[in-house]
Parts: structure tokens; sequence; C-alpha cells
């Protein structure tokens, strides 16, 4: 039965991690891998994480299913995270979240549900756009789309996107990245938001919010701005959720799939569903990494430590961001990448070409991904100089 089956390339970024340990070269720099680094390049596990597992591991008592939905502790946490403790949405019981593995698991969620209860409607995804996102959607049956949204000359082309968004079909979902956005950087901002809700409005659009990156950009707060908006003046939004940047629990695949309806009648009815569809996914979520998230955001303590955490974080990526279009100045290429600066997130759209980072690679074992997006969190002040030198090599 196996005979016809074909073997498939390995995936992209997988393929960097492999060819990047086998290098030899002392000054090898990874900037492919999408996860954070400190300083150190490792990926560490948050104080407040440790303090939180700490208090689980001594009072657990059960290893029990926790229910298709999650914990409760844990969604209403998230809830207020995301919508604001204060939110209109959540006082007016407009609001369902459903723990699921990790953001990706949300946004599977989100795809089924598209699919079984939203038949015939299509989904709009940016481009470019986070790769999985076109493997999610087309694993669950959605036919899928693009709109504009980064030009030829590397820069935000919102024009495009607003037009393209005009055009697309009543009903269908738009999918939009809350922050930080995967891969190039380029966020809107809050006039660009409030005009992207016009037109959702007017087209009677569905969106659907990735946001997994909250915290990464400009702050808690700021960063939602987008998802607040959308639901606070729309009757349906869907968003996504993850947990494994902003708390660092990666490999504990922590998301959640908000689910915002016109009220709370109708909100039950969404939930319903929605239980349906974890049901027949993965039936039950893993539990740990909810559990810890909610350890920490119903204790004042540990929320402030891990707040703390999180913008050393923040402001360690947007000063790597400003010292890396500094060390270009040498070599006349600050104000050429000055938009580096201006991005925001873990990842940045550099604007050079697959071969410019096949050279990178093979003649100064800096790895980053063939389209161009870098990792900005791979690098540190010990290797600026060097990743400078190596780019102003191969775009001279």
């Amino acid at each position: 039965m196996f005979e016809q089956i074909e073997r498939v390339p390995g995936d992209a970024i997988l393929g960097l991690i492999e060819a990047f340990k086998k290098d030899p070269n002392p000054q090898k720099v990874d900037l492919g891998v999408g996860v954070y680094r400190d300083a150190h390049g490792n990926t560490p596990v948050m104080r407040a994480v440790k303090e939180a597992e700490a208090r689980l591991l001594k009072n657990e008592t059960t290893k029990s299913y926790i229910g298709s939905h999650g914990d409760p502790r844990y969604g209403q946490a998230v809830l207020e995270l995301v919508l604001g403790a204060q939110s209109p949405v959540l006082a007016a019981n407009r609001a369902s979240a459903t723990q699921s593995p990790g953001g990706t698991g949300a946004l599977r969620l989100a795809a089924d549900f598209i699919k079984s209860q939203l038949p015939g409607k299509g989904i709009w995804v940016s481009d470019p756009t986070w790769p999985n996102h076109l493997g999610i959607f087309h694993a669950a049956g959605v036919e899928l789309k693009k709109y504009p949204y980064v030009d030829a000359d590397n820069r935000l082309d919102f024009e495009g996107m607003l037009s393209a968004l005009q055009q697309i079909p009543e009903g269908d979902v738009v999918l939009l990245h809350a922050c930080c956005h995967n891969p190039s950087g380029f966020d809107l901002s809050r006039e660009q938001w409030q005009r992207v809700l016009e037109v959702v409005r007017e087209r009677r659009l569905l969106p659907l919010v990735d946001f997994a990156y909250q915290g990464f950009g400009d702050g808690l707060d700021a960063d939602a701005y987008g998802p607040r908006l959308l639901a606070e003046n729309l009757d349906e939004v869907m968003i996504t959720s993850s947990c494994s940047k902003n708390f660092g629990v990666y490999r504990e695949r922590t998301g959640c799939m908000i689910m915002i309806a016109r009220d709370s009648e109708q909100m039950e009815n969404v939930r319903s569903q929605m239980a349906i569809v974890a049901r027949e996914n993965y039936s039950n979520p893993p539990a740990h990494g909810g559990a810890v998230v909610a350890e920490i955001l119903h204790d004042d303590a540990l929320a402030t430590v891990w707040r703390e955490e999180l913008t050393e974080m923040r402001d360690r990526i947007n000063g790597l961001r400003r010292d890396f279009v500094e060390a270009l100045k040498p070599y006349g290429l600050d104000e050429r990448f000055a938009f580096i600066a201006e991005q925001r997130g873990m990842f940045s759209y550099t604007g050079l070409s697959p071969e410019q980072v096949d050279r990178l690679r093979d003649e100064f074992g800096i790895y980053m991904v063939r389209s161009g997006r870098a990792n900005v969190a791979g690098l540190a002040q010990e290797n600026l100089p060097y990743v400078a030198k190596a780019i102003a090599a191969v775009v001279g």
C-alpha cells in the first residue's frame, strides 16, 4: 500500500536548522528559526513561567481531561488579555474562548468552522503571509485567495491592500495580522486600522485576526488596538491568540480561538459548534501551558514579573533593529535598510533576493529564509558588525 507514496521536500526552516548545525564556521549566525533568543542565543524559560510551574507541581491534584473548550480560568484570562479587562464585548457576553493546541491549532479550528458553518465562503490572506496559513486552509478545504501587502520596493502597500479588500465578495473571510506581521514586520497604523474597519463593515466581510505576537510590537495594549477596534465595532469577529511567544511556552502548545458574536445568544450557538470542531480535531487541548498562563495572569505579583520580562524581550528586539541599521551606516546602507528600524516583531522582510541569501549562507554562514525574511532576535551585539559587513558584500 505504501509503494505509491512519494517523498516530498522537507520543511525549509527545518532544513535550515540542520544546515546551520553542520556548518563549521565559528562566526555562523542563525536568522532563520522563528523563536525568540536572548543575547546569548538561547530561548530561555521566563522567570514567571518557572514560578508558575513550581506552584502547579506542588498543588496539582489531577491529570483528568479539561473539556473541549479547555480550562475556563485560562479562557477568561486570555479574553481579558486580548480584548481588555474592561471590554464592552466581554461585558455583553459576546465573546467565547476555546483553548487550542497553539495558535496553529486555533487557526485550524477557524478553518474547519468556516468550512462547516460558512459553506462556500473563501478566505483572503496577505501577500506575503505566514506560509502555514496556506497549508492550514488548504488542508481544511477552504478556498484561499490573496490580497497585496508588500510592494515591489519592499514597502507596505496599504492602498493596494485596501483596494483589494473593496473587491472581496460579501461574506468572505479576510485574515489580518494583529501586529508584528509575519513575515514582513510591516504593521498597520491606527489610522489604517480604522480604514480597514470601514471597508470590512461596508463589504460585510468576516475578519479573522491572527494575534500571535501580543506584546512583541509596541506593548500588550498597543498591539491589541486592531483586534479591539474590530471587536467593538463589528457584530462578528474571529481571533486566534497564541501564548507561544509572549510567554515563551512554544513546546506547550498554548493557544486560543476567540469567537465574537452579535449577542450572547448567538455567541452560545457559535460556541456549541466550536466545541464540536475541537472535539473532532483533538478532543481536548493540552492542559499544562494553559494552566501556566492562567496561574500567571490570575496572580498580580506573577503578572507583574511576566510583564517586566516581556518588556525586556520587546525592547531587546526593537533595540536590535535600530542597532542593525546603525551598523550598516559605515557601508552607506543605513538609508536603504532604514525600514528595518520601523518594522515590528521578530521578523523582517529584508528585501534581499534569494541569490543574496544564498551567498550569505555559503560565504558567511548567515542563515535566513530564501524569501529574505530574517529573525531579528537572532542578532546580538557581538555579531552585528559581522552581519552588516556580510550584507554589504552581497548587495554591493
